[in-house]
């Protein structure tokens, strides 16, 4: 049985010769969909994904089309992870609340992209889909033997206990610190999403559980469960009134910008997403640890703020963080913009805003977690890879020259002296009492409070929630309605994504052009003290 479209069909005085509205349009949800539009033109020429957005823009356009019955939700290739599966769910519950109907098709079931799914009235997959709900787990591997066997040691200093994310290049297991964090955030997640569909899908929250240990293998015995709701194949959804959005952009005009509202004031969005390093925002095409991908610089965040502190139409500001953390330099920087800002700030956390990601918005009026959400890691690390043992088996020899003790601290060809090692830990001991003075500060705690929530673990953010750590579980959307409750806005106010000044698109695109062809700057790099989780879920 199809889906039973209506025939609310256009006039041709109103629509150009030949052209109909649908009743029904589909959305494609396919990749890693990133919070964000990109912001600069050669990341926007680059990349013409979508993005949570671009979906949301294109959903509050529908809701207010008076023609259309309902949305088609395609999930193909879907790939976000749990917090971004989350705000899909939470934008297609509220387009549901306009009147509209909405069904998600889901031929690769996953434990993410069923969670997305999920947000829709109605659940549907073929018959042959692919049944991926295996559960929760987390797998790191450990390289320290391996590295030992040829000639490499790693030096690792942290503080504290729990601060994890040099251990796999310097341990050769998983210790029990790291394996009670880990536990914990894979029950906290499983908990999350055990909430979320039976809630949406009406069921026991035990019968939910039990579907993981089951080892469900088909759509047909998701539907016996409930998780689902039909088997069946797109052809027997769709009908001769349903179009790809792509086809009914044209008649999804934005309705005329109510001008009271625009002169009342807007929101400013600035997005921390990827490894926090000092200096301009870049990309590292090398899979290097800590510095490797994504770099967001705090050059490029403090303008950016600056930017909107300057504009005086902006009346709150929302810092949306999406990072595992980075440079404790550029993590403190960025901070001191928000602490001192004299317009209100919201903090939204994506998958994770851990460490120096955790560090930058202690200081936010209103800090928002994902329920899927990993936070926290109030530690700090660093160390070096000694090649030695390597040097010798391969006749490498390292002949150093020095005026003073710690000239050559971070060469790799020796390891830290008890002395260097002295102060290196003083260093590092500066930092955390830093980082748990700015959290215990931000967060209204005791400083004895903080160091008990640090010591470098990583929490869910639900169980940050109940320490203290964040405000309220939520996603993008619930962080841009507190800025707009902050600054006496309405929640209609407009939201713009805040950038640097830039001279021009020419001078722009040939500095980014030239930021993707270079090399990270390592040897700058390795000697910083890093604020930075190293985890990695599954």
């Amino acid at each position: 049985m199809k889906i039973p479209f209506l025939s609310q069909h256009a006039s041709s005085a109103e629509l150009p010769s030949g052209v109909t509205r649908p009743t029904w349009v589909i959305i494609d949800i396919a990749g890693t969909l990133p919070a964000r539009q990109p912001t600069s033109p050669l990341a926007a020429l680059m990349n013409k994904a979508e993005s949570l957005e671009s979906l949301q823009t294109k959903l509050d356009k529908l809701a207010k089309a008076d023609w259309l019955h309902g949305v088609l939700l395609r999930f193909g290739t879907y790939e976000g992870g749990y917090a971004t599966a989350s705000a899909i769910a939470q934008m297609v519950e509220r387009f549901g609340r306009s009147n509209k109907r909405t069904v998600s098709y889901l031929p690769h079931i996953s434990m993410p992209s069923l969670l997305a799914a999920s947000g829709a009235q109605e659940v549907v997959a073929p018959e042959s889909a692919e049944v991926m709900l295996n559960g929760f787990g987390a797998e790191v591997t450990y390289l320290g033997e391996f590295l030992k066997k040829h000639g490499i040691e790693f030096e690792n200093l942290r503080i504290r206990e729990f601060k994890s994310a040099l251990t796999r290049f310097s341990q050769d297991h998983m210790d029990e610190a790291q394996r009670l964090q880990t536990t914990e955030l894979l029950r906290s997640l499983e908990d999350a999403w055990v909430h979320d569909l039976s809630r949406r899908r009406a069921l026991d929250s035990a019968a939910v559980r039990a579907v993981l240990h089951e080892g469900i293998s088909s759509a047909e015995r998701l539907r016996e469960a409930g998780l689902i709701n039909r088997v069946a194949y797109e052809d027997e959804l769709i009908g001769p009134a349903t179009r790809p959005l792509s086809a009914v952009l044209d008649l999804l005009l934005p309705a005329p910008q109510d001008r009271k509202v625009a002169q009342a004031g807007r929101v400013a969005l600035i997005p921390v997403v990827g490894n926090i390093v000092t200096g301009k925002s870049r990309h590292n095409p090398l899979p290097l640890p800590l510095i490797g991908g994504q770099m967001v610089g705090s050059d490029t965040v403090i303008a950016a703020f600056r930017r909107a502190k300057d504009d005086k139409t902006t009346k709150a500001i929302v810092l949306y963080v999406d990072s595992g953390g980075g440079s404790a330099l550029a993590s403190d920087l960025i901070w001191r913009e928000i602490a001192t800002s004299p317009k209100p700030v919201v903090a939204v956390m994506g998958s994770m805003a851990a460490s120096g990601g955790y560090y930058v918005l202690t200081h936010a009026q209103h800090v928002v977690a994902s329920p899927y959400t990993i936070t926290g890691s109030i530690g700090v690390v660093t160390g070096k890879p000694v090649l030695q043992g390597f040097n010798t088996r391969q006749g490498f020899h390292a002949e150093q020259v020095k005026r003073q003790e710690n000239a050559l601290l971070h060469s790799s060809a020796t390891p830290f002296s008890d002395s260097q090692r002295r102060e290196i830990e003083r260093s590092l001991s500066e930092v955390y009492t830093r980082f748990i003075s700015r959290v215990a500060q931000g967060r209204k705690m005791s400083l004895e409070q903080v160091d008990d929530l640090g010591k470098g673990r990583v929490w869910s953010a639900p169980d940050a929630l109940s320490r203290g750590l964040v405000d309220e579980l939520g996603d993008l959307q619930t962080g841009i309605d507190r800025a707009c409750e902050l600054a006496g806005l309405s929640y209609k106010a407009p939201v713009w994504t805040a950038t640097p000044r830039s001279a021009g698109l020419l001078p722009q695109l040939v500095e980014e052009a030239a930021a993707l062809s270079l090399m990270p700057p390592f040897l700058n790099d390795q000697a910083l003290l890093w604020l930075d989780t190293g985890l990695e879920l599954k």
